[in-house]
């Protein structure tokens, strides 16, 4: 790394400090977490490795790094530093079509986030700018924008020291943490993050707020629905503030916490960017690793899919249905394939299994007659004859005898063997690896069976361990726990599947088990993208009705579900109208309803009934999905004036839904149709207008 000391100072003579930073973004990978909660598996692999859709998780970072022009990248190592080393040698971020002029991996000694940073300090290695992102970061997000927001504050105020990209995403979502409760207090007007708490689980609990905060701004966001992408814009003055105090040691919980809170000593400004378009998270622990997981399967983060090959052996080829295979797989003329499933090279499966919802690495060996739904089987592991494995992580080479049962929540790692006939209860962390004192072991041939080999890992006692998140939090632990089928992504973010006629909480509404085979969650992606695609192309409508119901029929789709993939297709089209053309909330709902008018008609089957439950249906989902993009009240009034205008909807829809409960729910749900309230108004009088009328042309009569 001389070279680049000299390359950096002989540059600073020739131009000014400024530009030479911006000519030269460097980024710093913390490749180790520094927490527990992928253990076993990370006692043996650093966790950056952990395979993800069949590729290693720094993968998708280092993908998204160099499409943010990042050109100088240090990778922070920790635990397996020879591994990572090993991997990264032969990959093709050192080859000469690198995208990166520099690549370097950095030993450390560092037992914390704190430790690391300070570390990167004195190695005086950051000349300006920088990313510090997380080894598990999976990421479609363009940076460009929020950099160049962040150099213009940093133009203005040197004080203005890093910018956090949040993601948007309601604040019950499968991506965030369970066992905490970010809340992050703004300013809106300048983007400023003015205080950072984290609440524990639950429903309840405050926030601490200094009043001298509410004195000194007109205005402030509470936010909890900010999904936090660990992905962090700074400048050297972050790492000074690191050294200047020893105490931090974590990211969130004491760094941020503590620079906003002494903001009167030291005048930092820290500043947030947050996005509500592509895609963005941390695959933190293994409730986030199953969701994740899903949205790349389910192409939320194109072009970061198992088809774009990111390996140079990879060989993935895409079919109907979310179905990725790699060359080479030997599937028994009687087993059975179903959607969501990824399959690697070389991989077999027998005569009567059925695989679904899951994804298998390369060289995996599944017997006959095997069930595998919901799981993660990773290279070269066994599967034997009758065995049952749903929602578990199976290990590299571990081996799961016959006629056994892999119950939901379970952790086999690496090489372990489970003897014919075991039952695995779904709390069991089974491993083969040497511990040392920090864990205990317990080899009973009652965990593995007589013929067995491995032990269960005891090791943690699954107490808070860095950020604030335990690893009980994972949705496989947790047998009573519900996700969201919804994605990260804009296309399915915040919405509910909830048909109008049901009486669900709000809990239900939202969730449903893991090994649940939703239809939705199978049906909605596929369907929602295709109506996007298309209308973005310009496709007529019967183009894509065509489209949609051989979609449907593929997935025997109810007509809610196809109300709720045009909904979420026409509101991201009209959101992209809006950001990218420039168009006003009115223009672009009349350029997209006005032209596939009869696609919407298509979805609405009551104007006959007495009921509308479908025109209830169709307005509540678009509710809902507004709620979490920029403008909703707007366009939601836009939209339904639109609609009654085109005679899409009626007044007595109209007025039904405005009426009913659920529409008025929530605090999100009552503003987001506050415009609305006028034209609602509006009709009810008109419609009053319209009696009165024909009474008196009634008595004209008599």
């Amino acid at each position: 790394m001389a070279s680049k000391t000299q390359k950096g100072s002989s540059s600073n003579k020739q131009k000014p400090p400024e530009e030479e930073r911006e000519d030269s973004l460097q980024a710093v990978i913390l490749a180790d977490s520094f927490e527990t909660r992928f253990r076993p598996y990370t006692l043996e692999r650093p966790r950056c490795l952990l395979p993800l859709a069949n590729t290693p998780l720094i993968e998708y970072t280092l993908e998204f790094l160099a499409s943010a022009g990042v050109q100088e990248v240090f990778v922070y190592c920790g635990a397996h530093t020879d591994q990572l080393e090993e991997y990264i040698k032969t990959s093709k971020w050192r080859t000469r079509s690198s995208p990166f002029a520099h690549f370097t991996l950095l030993r450390s000694s560092a037992t914390s986030i704190g430790d690391a940073m300070r570390d990167l300090d004195k190695r005086d290695l950051i000349t300006g700018d920088f990313l510090v992102v997380s080894g598990d970061v999976v990421s479609n997000l363009p940076l460009e924008f929020a950099l160049a927001k962040h150099r213009a504050r940093r133009a203005a105020d040197k004080n203005a020291i890093m910018t956090m990209v949040l993601r948007e995403a309601g604040s019950e979502h499968r991506t965030k943490a369970l066992g905490r409760r970010p809340v992050f207090i703004i300013d809106p007007a300048k983007e400023r993050c003015l205080h950072y708490e984290e609440m524990g689980s639950g429903k309840g609990g405050y926030v601490n707020l200094d009043p001298e905060l509410l004195l000194a701004h007109q205005e402030i966001e509470i936010r909890e629905d900010l999904v936090d992408c660990y992905i962090d814009i700074c400048t050297p003055d972050v790492l000074s503030l690191w050294s200047d105090n020893f105490d931090y040691q974590t990211m969130r919980k004491s760094f941020l916490f503590g620079v906003l809170k002494d903001y009167e000593l030291n005048g930092k400004t820290i500043h947030t960017h947050i996005v509500r378009e592509h895609y963005a998270a941390r695959v933190r622990d293994l409730r986030a690793y199953d969701a994740v997981s899903r949205d790349v399967v389910s192409r939320w983060t194109y072009p970061l899919v198992p088809d774009s090959n990111l390996l140079k052996e990879h060989t993935f080829r895409f079919q109907r249905g979310n179905i990725y295979k790699e060359e080479g797989i030997s599937l028994a003329r009687s087993s059975v394939v179903k959607r969501r499933t990824v399959i690697g090279r070389d991989t077999s499966i027998g005569d009567g299994s059925v695989v679904g919802d899951s994804i298998l690495g390369r060289r995996c060996q599944i017997g006959r007659n095997a069930t595998i739904e919901g799981a993660y089987i990773w290279d070269d592991a066994v599967i034997g004859d009758g065995s049952v494995v749903r929602n578990a992580v199976i290990g590299n080479e571990a081996v799961v005898g016959r006629n056994c049962q892999i119950h939901p929540g379970a952790s086999i790692s690496y090489g372990v063997r489970i003897g014919d006939g075991i039952d695995v209860p779904g709390t069991a962390r089974i491993t083969r690896a040497k511990r040392g004192q920090d864990a205990t072991t317990r080899g009973d041939t009652e965990v593995v069976g007589k013929d067995g080999e491995g032990y269960a890992f005891t090791g943690d006692s699954e107490e808070d361990d860095g950020d604030g998140e335990s690893i009980a939090s994972s949705v496989y632990n947790l047998p009573d726990a519900t996700t969201s089928d919804t994605s990260i992504s804009t296309l399915n973010s915040g919405t509910s599947d909830e048909p109008p006629h049901f009486e669900h909480p709000r809990a239900e509404s939202f969730a449903t088990s893991v090994s649940d085979d939703n239809l939705d969650h199978d049906f909605h992606p596929d369907a929602a993208s295709s109506i996007f695609d298309s209308l973005q192309r310009g496709d007529t409508a019967d183009v894509i009705q065509l489209e949609l119901m051989g979609l449907r029929m593929s997935s025997n789709a109810s007509d809610h579900q196809v109300r709720h993939a045009v909904v979420t297709a026409f509101l991201k089209r009209i959101a992209s109208l809006m950001d990218n053309n420039f168009l006003g909330a009115s223009e672009a709902v009349k350029t997209v309803f006005g032209k596939y008018k009869d696609l919407v008609e298509r979805t609405i089957f009551d104007k006959t009934k007495h009921n509308r439950l479908d025109q209830v249906d169709f307005l509540m989902l678009m509710q809902r999905d507004l709620v979490h993009r920029k403008k909703g009240e707007m366009i939601l009034l836009f939209t339904v004036k639109e609609m009654y205008d085109l005679e899409i909807l009626e007044e007595e829809g109209v007025g039904q839904w405005w009426s009913d409960a659920k529409s008025s729910d929530s605090e999100d749900m009552r503003r987001v149709r506050s415009q609305t309230e006028q034209f609602v108004e509006w009709l009810k009088n008109a419609d009053e207008d319209s009696d009165d009328d024909e009474e008196e042309e009634e008595d004209e009569d008599e």
